[in-house]
């Protein structure tokens, strides 16, 4: 990755792309990073300065390591407030001109300190931490996260309410899903799939798998460019957990397969449903941690209004052969290429980084304890009436969370405790709303 480089390095590889990108038509770059409250974002440079930035960074205020959904800002005992700077470093490896932008390109960006280290609160920094321990262990991961996400009119209400997965909302809004799809092509996004959702308005898109780090920079690219497409077609973009309540909510479901030396662990094994012992294991610790982790994947109140039984939310700590219930979906897939698991319970005001971190972290501590997964749920979990109940707020998850010393190894002391205060004081802030209240104030800020 550009940012991992020397400085002349990076300063050498700018060069190259802005002479590419001016002859392209492109004015500006955007840097694009993702804070702890799920809020994507950006500063921009003229493509002027793109060596410049690239070399030293672009300034990135600390406070956003604690800011809220409403963008004001929670506090420790640590934080400086207003006084200090980091340094936001773009990778060029991600650079892509934005088609539904014109002259505008964007890049994903690293958190620095001023003398050039990594920020230990930079959130992407975690992710690749994440990844290179599990590439340390001789394993590789895939990963793709799915983009779930509701279109409205400029009245804010749902700009379709015809059927889910139905035909007739497919040619309502033909013209604007064509040119998402072209616009997507043309960054060089591989889309697997694009269609109708259940909830009023909705849609979603899935992409190929990836790195972990690449799966998430790649979920930024999509949802800015499906935002900048609806913006095109007078329409508006809502990703935040819940749009109306009630009514099914926007997940980012998380599918990853565990990899080693070119063989899909979760085909072909001796284990329950073609599981490898490592790809169970793995498994069996993301499950295992998965109620703290609901503060990393579901990390909002609304999210909480997601996460309900018979909403396909994954509301249960536990898992299935394609069980849409469950929080941990097995899916074998038509090759062996293509088996892989999938956590329900995530949603999109998740940071991708800390999401797909977090459940590498606990994958690979499954690997070391050599956990083995529960009995299978091979029924709706809530008619069971046995199975577990994922926490049901965000005080709940948030109190795991502090409790779970395996996150706070793996993120590290500054980024788990800004994790924290973000959520306590989240949790505070809408602790007298009503649902509906919690629905409103969200709504577009995802």
């Amino acid at each position: 990755m550009t940012t991992t480089r020397p400085r002349a390095e990076r300063a050498e590889q700018a060069r190259s792309a802005a002479a590419e990108l001016s002859s392209d038509g492109i004015n500006g770059v955007v840097f694009g990073w993702v804070d702890n409250a799920g809020i994507t974002r950006v500063k921009s440079v003229p493509l002027t300065q793109l060596v410049h930035a690239a070399t030293y960074g672009v300034g990135a205020l600390p406070c956003f390591d604690l800011s809220l959904v409403d963008d004001s800002f929670a506090t420790t005992p640590s934080s400086a407030g207003p006084v200090g700077d980091l340094r936001l470093v773009p990778d060029l490896d991600r650079l892509a001109p934005l088609a539904a932008q014109p002259g505008w390109a964007w890049a994903p960006a690293d958190l620095y300190t001023q003398d050039g280290a990594p920020h230990p609160g930079c959130q992407r920094g975690f992710a690749r931490r994440a990844t290179e321990a599990v590439e340390r262990r001789g394993f590789s991961v895939r990963a793709g996260i799915e983009i779930e996400w509701v279109v409205a009119d400029a009245a804010g209400h749902p700009a379709t309410v015809e059927p889910a997965y139905g035909m007739a909302r497919f040619i309502e809004h033909s013209d604007y899903l064509g040119e998402l799809l072209h616009a997507l092509t043309r960054q060089g996004v591989a889309v697997l799939q694009l269609h109708p959702e259940y909830a009023a308005g909705q849609f979603e898109i899935s992409v190929a798998a990836e790195g972990p780090v690449e799966a998430a920079d790649t979920t930024m690219l999509v949802r800015h460019t499906i935002r900048a497409v609806s913006a095109r077609h007078g329409l508006r973009v809502s990703y935040a957990p819940v749009f109306t309540k009630g009514a099914i909510g926007n997940g980012a479901h998380l599918h990853l397969s565990l990899w080693r030396q070119g063989q899909n662990l979760g085909h072909g094994g001796p284990g329950r449903h073609g599981l490898h012992p490592e790809a169970e294991q793995f498994l069996a610790g993301a499950l295992a941690e998965l109620p703290a982790l609901l503060a990393l994947g579901a990390p909002g109140v609304a999210s909480y209004l997601r996460l309900v039984p018979s909403y396909f939310a994954g509301a249960y700590r536990c898992w299935g052969l394609e069980n849409r219930e469950a929080a941990l979906r097995l899916i074998a897939g038509s090759t062996a290429g293509q088996a892989n698991a999938e956590f329900k319970c995530f949603d999109a005001a998740a940071n991708p980084y800390l999401a797909v971190g977090g459940v590498l972290a606990a994958g690979l501590a499954g690997l070391d304890a050599g956990l083995s997964l529960p009995p299978e749920t091979l029924s709706d979990p809530a008619a069971l009436g046995s199975a577990e109940r994922l926490p049901a707020s965000l005080p709940e998850a948030t109190d795991a969370y502090e409790k779970s010393a395996l996150l706070r190894q793996a993120l590290g002391p500054e980024l788990y405790e800004n994790v924290l205060a973000v959520r306590r004081a989240e949790a505070e802030l809408f602790a007298a709303h009503t649902d509906e209240d919690v629905i409103e104030a969200v709504r577009w800020r995802y």
